[in-house]
């Protein structure tokens, strides 16, 4: 893929913060009317079935029988821990407060980057995961006086955890898979047994088909998950993922801005304080410390 122009960029970064910060409160409205895993599965299933026509023309880099194993790895927890406890978790807090936990996500991939990728750790890195854990613990403490669901916040966390398990994951086999191959053969696989369980466990006579459902549905498989990777990608190809992690932290604002403004959820102190130290906490995880210039012996 060539490379992005400045203006290129700006607008696949603001698309991308645009959409995923959107796709939270779309996802609490669309679980009114269908169950949580159906819903995980099929948004998913959607959403791999369009990518996999972006993926048929590079069918040479498939590769299924050597990199079967990454396939599943990044399966379990890219698509069926990550999309799946967030569906359900989302059923306990507000979605701009779910959502905001999650993306601590970056936080935990630049530590998890340095323990396991030997990616450098810096003082400013470590105040970054420091905030960014105080932030967490702040917008919790609503849970421990009864304010805010302990279930939600702990599907939260684990639902970035298993996030930034599978990012790190990902960027360790990198060279060794078809990033549009991997993320297809993951929202299909994902998305195929998350629609069994939820055929199982759920009913599909308690999905409410009405028109607005049936356009979150499709606005978040076509544009947050389909659509949404295939930019990502495009940025990442074209040597500009870097710049994306500094920008992460506007999709839960994004988030918490939509609901709170057409779908009244509260904004609290509490909300507002953890979020600002999970904003520092991005910024200081992401920034790059500038090299020093070498003096003159």
């Amino acid at each position: 893929m060539g490379t992005l122009s400045k203006l290129q960029t700006a607008m696949l970064i603001t698309f991308l913060v645009i959409v995923w910060g959107i796709n939270w409160p779309l996802t609490k409205e669309a679980l009114q009317d269908m169950p949580p895993i159906l819903f995980s599965g099929v948004r998913t299933l959607i959403g791999g079935l369009l990518l996999l026509l972006v993926a048929i023309p590079r069918y040479k880099r498939l590769q299924l029988r050597q990199n079967y194993w990454i396939y599943l790895v990044s399966t379990l927890f890219n698509v069926i821990l990550y999309y799946g406890l967030q569906t359900i978790g989302i059923h306990y807090l507000p979605a701009g407060l779910f959502s905001a936990i999650v993306f601590l996500q970056p936080v935990l991939v630049g530590l998890f980057s340095w323990l396991w990728l030997g990616e450098m750790m810096n003082g400013l890195k470590i105040v970054g995961l420091i905030l960014g854990f105080a932030g967490v613990g702040i917008m919790s403490a609503g849970g421990l006086s009864g304010h805010l669901s302990i279930t939600g916040i702990v599907l939260a966390l684990s639902s970035g955890l298993s996030w930034a398990l599978g990012t790190v994951f990902v960027k360790k086999v990198s060279s060794r898979v078809d990033s549009i191959w991997l993320v297809s053969i993951q929202l299909i696989a994902g998305g195929l047994l998350m629609t069994g369980a939820g055929s199982l466990i759920e009913s599909w006579s308690d999905v409410n088909w009405r028109p607005p459902f049936i356009f979150n549905l499709l606005f978040i498989s076509v544009f947050v998950i389909a659509i949404g990777w295939i930019v990502f990608y495009k940025l990442m190809n074209s040597g500009e993922a870097s710049r994306m992690s500094s920008f992460t932290f506007l999709i839960p604002l994004v988030a918490i801005l939509i609901s709170t403004l057409f779908f009244s959820e509260p904004f609290t102190f509490s909300l507002l304080g953890g979020l600002v130290c999970i904003l520092a906490s991005i910024y200081l995880v992401n920034r790059k410390v500038a090299a020093r210039k070498a003096m003159p012996g």
